[in-house]
Parts: structure tokens; sequence; C-alpha cells
């Protein structure tokens, strides 16, 4: 299922990122990778605020679908 999906204040892992290399890549700069542990803390219209290693990220929409848990 992808991250834009999941219920607030859960835990989970990263089974895969989907997209083109460069979406992949920043995911990836952002610590988004197979395997992590993340968990989301708020969702606005879609856009979302997760914790991943200890930081917290605002990403869209659009590239938390690109996130499967």
């Amino acid at each position: 299922m992808p991250l834009s999906m999941a219920s607030i204040g859960e835990h989970f892992l990263i089974k895969k990122i989907n997209g083109k290399e460069e979406v992949r890549r920043f995911l990836e700069n952002l610590g988004f990778v197979a395997g992590a542990e993340i968990s989301l803390i708020s969702e606005i219209s879609g856009n979302v605020i997760v914790q991943v290693k200890d930081s917290r990220v605002a990403i869209s929409k659009e590239m938390a679908q690109k996130i499967i848990i």
C-alpha cells in the first residue's frame, strides 16, 4: 500500500520505492530506502510529514504515493 494511504501514528517498513530514477534517488537521499522504518506524523490534503531516521521530513502527496509500505 502507498504511504499516502497510511494511518497517522503507526510505524511501517518501506518495501519499495516506485518512480523514475531521479525520484528514487531524491527519496533515497532523504532516507527513504527499502527496509527503513518510518512513521506518519501528520497529513494535510494528502501531503505528509514522516519521521525517518530520527528526522522529520515533509513530502508531497505525489511523492508519498511512490513509497510502498
